[in-house]
């Protein structure tokens, strides 16, 4: 159903004692607002909007707890808009006609316009999202739309091309940390609360850069939790109760954490899927980034398949691609795609091993002369100096290969790349043994 605004109560009217911790320090400027500077921070987008009075429909893409909600609470606060909140979950056609309805009425009678806020946009259909081109187009009310969900997947087209996307990253430690302690420092509720560092690593670790879901364990292990008059300390046991989460034995930033990545590269090096997913399970409910252990997934599928399977690479970047889109949980389904696929296929680490070598050759012979036969002449003067004379095109030749020298001469004949017998790289050893056959 719509939220409206109706006092000055807090926004909507309703008593600010009555309201979760979450609404009762949402930011109400954009200097209060703790991460998002790409979008906020001095000359960004969002904050020259509000200098200038001037705000275009847009959409706010971005995980839960971003601050998706408090931008648009924001604008309409700064901007004296009127102010009307949709779920498209229990919304429907009805329900944004009457609110379109609403603001073209205050728009006429009071001059005042409304900016609509639609959380959740990518679960209307296409009717629902049609609906609103319309009053978008003609300026009745300016949409502010918020999804987790990919926005190029899930909105409509003529819709998206009506709005500015931006897109809202997760919080990271610090910011959330700066968040729960502007809670406990400023809410009347939250005075005598104070937190072990046990329960500092837990909240954070447990919120995973979703500042609601931090607060909102925080309230409750708060409401829950006993202690001296005047005060609580609450410790991490305290929450893991609270939330009914076990405290995970991880530290993203101390020794278990490379401990467990280590464990979890090795398991797959050494072909154990099963080993490797629970090393995967063990990061992701101790906090981990996924796109950490995404990028690692890039690096060994390099470092340790190769050519040996020279789809892994693609697989593992297609699986990092999908964290960005999907985020958790879901992407913890991909990771564990790539993870499963990359433990069971062969190994080869003979193109890890080669740029070793070849960047130690170039740090030893960095003035060593490329082949005159090799040199490009784009000039006159260069062809008469010799430059490309003798070079033997390998497509004029049958097999699209002729026997010539490629590398200088003082590395002639050097091998670098040794590939191995494993999978796909067999048929690369095999191949360049025939060509070059005095080197393989």
């Amino acid at each position: 159903m719509a939220r409206v605004e109706q006092s000055q109560q807090g926004l909507f009217g309703v008593p600010e004692s009555t309201m979760p911790l979450a609404e009762r320090v949402r930011p109400r400027s954009l200097d209060d607002i703790a991460g998002q500077q790409h979008l906020v921070g001095p000359k960004a987008p969002l904050r020259r909007f509000i200098e200038e009075g001037q705000l275009p429909s847009m959409l706010f893409w971005g995980p839960p707890g971003s601050g998706k909600t408090t931008l648009a609470e924001i604008f309409a606060r700064s901007l004296d808009f009127r102010f009307e909140q949709l779920s498209a979950i229990d919304a429907g056609v009805r329900d944004v006609r009457q609110a379109l309805e609403r603001a073209a009425q205050a728009r006429s009678v009071e001059g005042r316009r409304t900016l609509l806020f639609i959380d959740e946009i990518h679960r209307f259909n296409k009717a629902q999202q049609d609906s609103l081109l319309h009053a978008i187009e003609q300026g009745v009310v300016i949409l502010i739309g918020a999804t987790t969900e990919n926005p190029s997947f899930e909105v409509n087209a003529a819709l998206l091309s009506r709005m500015q996307v931006y897109a809202l990253k997760p919080l990271e430690e610090e910011e959330l940390r700066i968040v729960i302690e502007r809670a406990l420092g400023c809410d009347d509720a939250m005075q005598d609360v104070f937190l072990a560092d046990d329960a500092w690593e837990f909240l954070l670790h447990y919120a995973a850069g979703d500042a609601r879901k931090a607060l909102n364990a925080l309230e409750a292990t708060a409401a829950m939790t006993g202690g001296a008059p005047g005060q609580k300390m609450l410790s991490g046991s305290h929450l893991a109760e609270a939330v009914q989460q076990r405290q995970p034995v991880y530290d993203r930033k101390g020794e278990y954490h490379y401990d467990i990545i280590s464990a979890f590269i090795k398991s797959l090096r050494g072909s154990d899927p099963d080993a490797a997913l629970f090393w995967l399970a063990r990061m992701l409910e101790g906090g981990e980034d996924p796109r950490f252990i995404a990028r690692r997934l890039v690096i060994f599928a390099s470092e340790d398949v190769g050519n040996a399977d020279p789809y892994a690479l693609t697989l593992a970047m297609s699986v990092f691609s999908a964290v960005e889109v999907i985020g958790l949980p879901e992407a913890r389904i991909n990771l564990a795609q790539g993870v499963t696929y990359l433990a069971g296929c062969p190994k080869s680490n003979a193109s890890y091993l080669g740029i070793k070598l070849a960047q130690k050759a170039s740090a030893e012979l960095s003035l060593a002369p490329v082949p005159m036969h090799l040199r490009n002449a784009p000039t006159k003067l260069m062809k008469a100096s010799g430059y490309g004379e003798g070079y033997l095109y390998p497509h004029d030749f049958p097999g699209h290969f002729t026997t010539q020298q490629y590398a200088p001469d003082v590395l002639r004949g050097q091998v670098f790349y040794k590939p191995t017998m494993e999978g796909r790289e067999r048929f690369i050893r095999e191949r360049l043994q025939e060509l070059w056959k005095r080197r393989y």
